[in-house]
């Protein structure tokens, strides 16, 4: 099964995965799109068994999903900006009112609730700044709840993925 000297396995719910659940769900992360029979070949499976297993780990939430990774520089969305969100109150209301107003803003990319000096970290894209500065005086700033941001342009991208460190397979 999973070493109990890794970090991860420490901390999550692997009990339920053996080596070749790791090792799709490492292939899948790579490729989302490998066809099941490259992906069988891979994981040295039977395609039926290999299918079993990927519906199997859709079913219980190890897989969420299979998206496309786009590129942001192409289609007028370049500037990626990130905002610390510190709201004038911390009550269930203003925080119920402040994430049901997030997840209808296509710019915020991710909204994370945080401990420390700020309530919540965003991740948000537009062309530049000048579409930036709309943004944020427009929806942003008018975001229920907010009393103060601090922005933070991202000069240079260094790395960017979505992968999760899976114990060796």
């Amino acid at each position: 099964m999973i070493p109990k000297n890794n970090s991860l396995a420490e901390t999550a719910d692997l009990t339920g995965l053996d080596r070749l659940d790791l090792r799709i769900l490492s292939a899948l992360q790579s490729d989302g799109r490998m066809a099941n029979l490259k992906l069988a070949q891979a994981v040295g499976l039977s395609p039926t068994a290999a299918l079993a297993r990927v519906q199997r780990l859709t079913r219980e939430g190890y897989i969420l999903g299979y998206e496309a990774r786009l590129n942001p520089m192409k289609l007028g969305a370049g500037m990626l900006v990130f905002v610390e969100v510190l709201l004038d109150r911390t009550t269930p209301n203003v925080f119920d009112e402040f994430k049901a107003a997030v997840q209808v803003q296509p710019e915020i990319m991710e909204c994370h609730m945080v401990a420390g000096g700020f309530d919540y970290l965003l991740k948000t894209r537009s062309a530049d700044m000048n579409h930036y500065r709309r943004f944020a005086g427009s929806v942003l700033w008018q975001l229920p709840g907010v009393r103060e941001t601090r922005t933070y342009a991202v000069m240079e991208e260094v790395k960017n993925s979505a992968k999760l460190a899976l114990p060796q397979a």
